[in-house]
């Protein structure tokens, strides 16, 4: 089953990172991915930018209406994802837990035949 692992996390820390913090997360990022890749789950995954170049659309009533910045104010933004293939979800909590980031929600994805 493919789940999507979405990442969060306080910008401001990030921002406030040293470049040996960055370079260390860089580089445990990369041990997670060959992790993943090695078990044959990895299937793709992207860092996401800062929130503040987000754009929100909402449409309906025959009105589009678009908001720079982020949906929702919060400590903790949507920094990127890992899409990966589980057997289950406990596979998919245990992936979870090896990743390098702090606050992983795990989404199962919705595949339609056809």
């Amino acid at each position: 089953m493919k789940y999507a692992l979405l990442l969060y996390g306080d910008e401001r820390r990030w921002a406030a990172a040293t470049e040996a913090e960055i370079e260390e997360l860089s580089a445990a990022h990369g041990r997670f991915t060959d992790m993943l890749t090695a078990r044959g789950a990895y299937l793709g995954g992207e860092e996401l930018d800062l929130s503040t170049t987000a754009v929100t659309v909402r449409t309906g009533g025959g009105r589009t209406l678009h908001t720079d910045g982020p949906y929702a104010e919060t400590a903790e933004h949507l920094g990127g994802f890992y899409l990966v293939e589980a057997r289950d979800l406990d596979e998919a909590i245990e992936f979870a837990t090896a990743c390098p980031e702090e606050i992983v929600e795990i989404r199962p994805v919705v595949e339609y035949q056809g």
